[in-house]
């Protein structure tokens, strides 16, 4: 353990470097999970907010919502059996406020339930974020596929659907704008065991939301990123590590020598790695919760301090892999082999 510290005195400017550049890899791979779960939340907290459960869609749709429609009867036959169940329609669409200027909103509309807003006929409630850009309880609307008006009856928190506020809408507003008869969707709480229905598919509500195409690609390819760089913090510890070890040659064999066991100097390598490490990562993390709290309103962040820790136990163990890795030849070394080479 002495040894440990005296030689990152001694070697003040290698190991700040290392520390310098875990710094900034984990710091960019916390902002990007934070992009990610902001996304993430934009994309879809209509579905993400839902309890546990199993939505439904038509086989004959191919896992895409859009084109699924519910046939009535088989509608009344789930909802009979399910009583918490609810049918939904989720449609992309325009909203035109008094001004004329069109605003893009995810319209959504349900059976009677206790997990959707159930509204009457030519009333609206909108996301919250609507309300952030001036619109108010009273305020009317129109929609071009919709003979009368939208009055806004309230707000609700966090309904986005496709990066888009949601509007929910009664039933019949729905059916008269989009010209359709049956529902989209079918939705039963509770996690166990979904029960089967012919002629319908059953997706669990992270199945589904894999299924909406515009969520899968940006999840995937944001998270392929946060991986990417957990991948390089490792390699940049293995490489550092080795290249340390290689310069160390000699002291290896002379502290063999003298009896200083293998298992020792791995421990002086993992000491070494812990500190560094668990400095880097305290301060990244304090950064990132920092930029948590100040992120401008219309920024997609969204980083709990859950996630910062799980990163950060998986930062610790990649460190703990490649310095390990990159240590396996001080356990080769030979005493008199090493002092000779180190002696050239």
């Amino acid at each position: 353990m002495n040894i440990a510290w005296k030689e990152m005195k001694k070697n003040k400017a290698r190991f700040l470097i290392l520390g310098s550049i875990v710094f900034l890899v984990s710091l960019l791979t916390f902002i990007i999970s934070g992009l990610a779960n902001g996304l993430s939340q934009d994309n879809a907290a209509l579905i993400k907010k839902l309890p546990d459960g199993t939505f439904y869609m038509t086989k004959e749709a191919d896992k895409n919502y859009n084109l699924s429609r519910i046939n009535h009867s088989v509608q009344e036959k789930v909802l009979n059996k399910q009583k918490n169940a609810a049918a939904i329609s989720i449609q992309m669409g325009f909203l035109n406020d008094s001004e004329g200027k069109q605003r893009s909103v995810a319209f959504v509309t349900s059976t009677d339930s206790m997990l959707f807003k159930n509204v009457k006929k030519g009333e609206i409630i909108l996301d919250k974020s609507m309300k952030e850009e001036g619109i108010k309880i009273g305020d009317t609307f129109t929609n071009n596929q919709y003979n009368g008006k939208f009055v806004v009856k309230g707000f609700v928190d966090n309904q986005k659907f496709s990066h888009a506020p949601v509007a929910f809408i009664n039933m019949e507003d729905y059916k008269e704008m989009y010209r359709v008869n049956d529902m989209q969707l079918i939705f039963i709480p509770g996690g166990d065991g979904a029960p089967s229905f012919a002629g319908l598919q059953a997706f669990s509500n992270n199945q589904f939301l894999s299924t909406i195409s515009s969520y899968k690609a940006e999840q995937m390819s944001l998270n392929m990123i946060i991986w990417f760089l957990v991948v390089i913090s490792g390699m940049l510890f293995a490489i550092f590590f080795y290249m340390m070890n290689v310069q160390k040659i000699g002291l290896y064999g002379i502290l063999k020598a003298i009896g200083v066991k293998t298992s020792a100097l791995f421990k002086m390598m993992w000491t070494q790695m812990v500190f560094i490490t668990a400095i880097s990562l305290s301060l990244s993390v304090a950064l990132s919760q920092i930029f948590n709290i100040a992120a401008p309103k219309g920024l997609p962040f969204h980083l709990p301090l859950v996630t910062t820790v799980q990163l950060s136990v998986i930062f610790l163990l990649i460190g703990f892999i490649g310095a390990t890795l990159s240590g396996i030849q001080i356990k080769k070394v030979e005493p008199l082999q090493a002092i000779q080479q180190g002696e050239v």
